[in-house]
């Protein structure tokens, strides 16, 4: 049985793997990166945290009173949905417009009402945390709200810290994604 992926013969093209297949529903919502590997890594902790909270529920339970141990799972469950909702985070774009997940916040808008997708040079979270750096955003520019631009991705955030090319591919994508919606 031949295994393809680990042949020789065949050569490693990264640049085809943030290509969108040709059977891809573009109505679907997609993010056009991939999670980095510090987001990654804080919901791999919480995963971890949560796994001893739930098997000390489990612990409680057979020996303390059901609710210290109900009280216990929950927040093990709670743990679990801020660990998903972190690796949902992200920009997020489809056919009917341009989504922006962040932890307790979802905006969504449409095509038709982006003036402009852009990458500028500007101070930056480092992070998320208050401290800034200067870094590049990629900021969306709403029409009719000359003075409010939304940053959407950072080169100093959990996706893109120290993955500056990844950020140039994320960046580009997300304005090619801008540019084919806005004029069709």
């Amino acid at each position: 049985m031949p295994l393809p992926f680990l042949t020789a013969d065949r050569t490693y093209d990264q640049a085809a793997d943030d290509l969108p297949l040709p059977y891809d529903d573009r109505d679907h919502w997609r993010r056009p990166y991939r999670p980095g590997p510090w987001r990654v890594g804080a919901a791999a902790l919480l995963l971890l945290l949560a796994s001893y909270v739930l098997f000390a529920g489990v612990v409680i339970g057979l020996t303390g009173t059901p609710s210290s141990a109900g009280t216990a799972l929950v927040i093990g469950v709670l743990i679990i949905a801020a660990a998903l909702r972190l690796l949902r985070a992200g920009v997020w774009v489809s056919a009917r417009g341009l989504r922006r997940v962040a932890f307790f916040r979802t905006r969504t808008v449409a095509w038709e009402q982006i003036g402009s997708v852009r990458t500028v040079q500007q101070p930056v979270r480092w992070l998320g945390l208050p401290r800034t750096v200067q870094g590049q955003a990629l900021v969306l520019s709403a029409k009719g709200r000359a003075s409010e631009d939304l940053p959407l991705m950072t080169t100093h955030g959990a996706d893109f810290l120290a993955r500056s090319q990844a950020f140039d591919r994320a960046a580009d994508t997300v304005e090619a994604w801008a540019g084919e919606y806005r004029e069709g």
